[in-house]
């Protein structure tokens, strides 16, 4: 009704809602052609997202998810190679420790057994000191004793030659008193 009132009625007879709804119309009849217009425009955009899609995303996507699972692996792999180095780190200086604790003992047992050598050869040298101080200190003892011995047996002929060297040639001995 609106519409055929603009064909009979010039625009100053209609009223301001009138107005309202020819201009509505209006619009939406321009709308309408520009909607009609873009149809293509709309098709060829979906079919260039539905092409990125397809061609672009979908690779990039499956790229991406590669480089992530083998960056992902690859830390893994990493983590598990440092935890392997760590296990096997443990393991050395545990051997490590060990063979210090081997060298160690050893080492206390050469010098226990050194000392204990040293310790036998001290005295047995001691012994073999004794013995031979024993033998010096008897022959010493035995030099003595005949020492002593010769002494006595040569003091009786030193005192008769003393006796005549100092008495006169023709006095008379005194006797030897007990």
């Amino acid at each position: 009704a609106v519409g055929s009132l603009r064909l009979y009625a010039p625009e100053e007879v209609l009223s301001g809602r009138e107005k309202l709804l020819l201009f509505m119309e209006e619009i939406l009849n321009q709308l309408g052609g520009l909607v009609l217009g873009s149809v293509p425009t709309i098709v060829f955009f979906l079919l260039l997202v539905a092409a990125y899609g397809v061609l672009v995303r979908r690779p990039l996507d499956r790229v991406l998810e590669e480089r992530r699972l083998r960056t992902s692996g690859a830390l893994e792999k990493a983590r598990g190679a440092i935890e392997a180095a760590e296990a096997e780190t443990a393991v050395f200086e545990d051997k490590l420790r060990a063979a210090k604790a081997d060298i160690f003992a050893e080492r206390d047992r050469k010098l226990k057994q050194w000392g204990s050598e040293r310790e036998q050869a001290l005295a047995q040298a001691r012994e073999t000191m004794q013995g031979k101080i024993r033998d010096a200190r008897q022959r010493i003892d035995e030099s003595t004793a005949e020492a002593q011995r010769e002494i006595e047996g040569r003091s009786a002929e030193l005192s008769e030659q003393i006796l005549r060297a100092v008495l006169p040639a023709g006095a008379t001995r005194p006797e030897a008193r007990p």
